[in-house]
């Protein structure tokens, strides 16, 4: 049987609806591990360090790009990005499969360096809606929805290039879809051949 893990990756505009949808599947499925990825951002309400992300400050994160420690990384909105690479080729080699909750721009460079990663873009049912969800979820001042109005508009452009498009219309059934596509990948032909071994 093949013991590799794989590797997803999730991701979508600020206010489709990620996080949420991400805690739903990681309670469904035990053998799965969330990538924590280092930030620059300050940390909002509600959040931990080392659990909702590395809080760390430039010069560190810059550190950390320089020692080639990050897998994928990103300048969003002001805020750096990035993916701390060690744990996740730990996991996957033990077989546990890493989920990663990033930035479209991180999840192209994922692409390109490992072209084996289950690329996933998640979408509002429709863009009003999630305009409607990012002006009344309360944490984007007035004077920034626009600017991630226009990032979005951008993201949506990336999708195609994407393995899967989800729907968060309800998170439920956006996680039922993420735990479809999981379920299809552990049982492609690949992954399956020594069980039609005879010895």
């Amino acid at each position: 049987m093949n013991d590799q893990g794989k590797l997803y990756v999730i991701s979508g505009p600020s206010g489709v609806g990620k996080s949420t949808v991400v805690q739903e599947v990681m309670r469904r499925r035990p053998n799965l591990q969330f990538s924590v990825s280092a930030t620059t951002r300050p940390i909002r309400p509600g959040e931990k360090d080392g659990v909702n992300y590395f809080f760390v400050d430039r010069s560190e994160f810059d550190r950390m790009l320089a020692a080639g420690e990050l897998l994928e990384h990103a300048e969003y909105v002001g805020n750096c990005y990035g993916t701390p690479e060690k744990p996740i080729d730990e996991a996957i080699s033990r077989g546990v499969d890493v989920l990663l909750d990033i930035e479209p721009v991180g999840a192209l460079q994922i692409r390109e360096r490992r072209p084996d990663a289950v690329l996933v873009f998640m979408a509002a049912p429709s863009f009003p809606e999630l305009e409607h969800r990012l002006r009344h979820r309360g944490d984007t001042p007035p004077d920034k929805i626009e600017g991630r109005l226009e990032r979005a508009r951008w993201e949506y452009r990336q999708a195609p290039k994407y393995d899967y498009i989800v729907v968060n219309d309800q998170v439920m059934h956006a996680a039922d879809e993420i735990d479809a596509i999981m379920t299809a990948q552990a049982c492609r032909a690949a992954n399956r051949l020594d069980y039609l071994k005879e010895d």
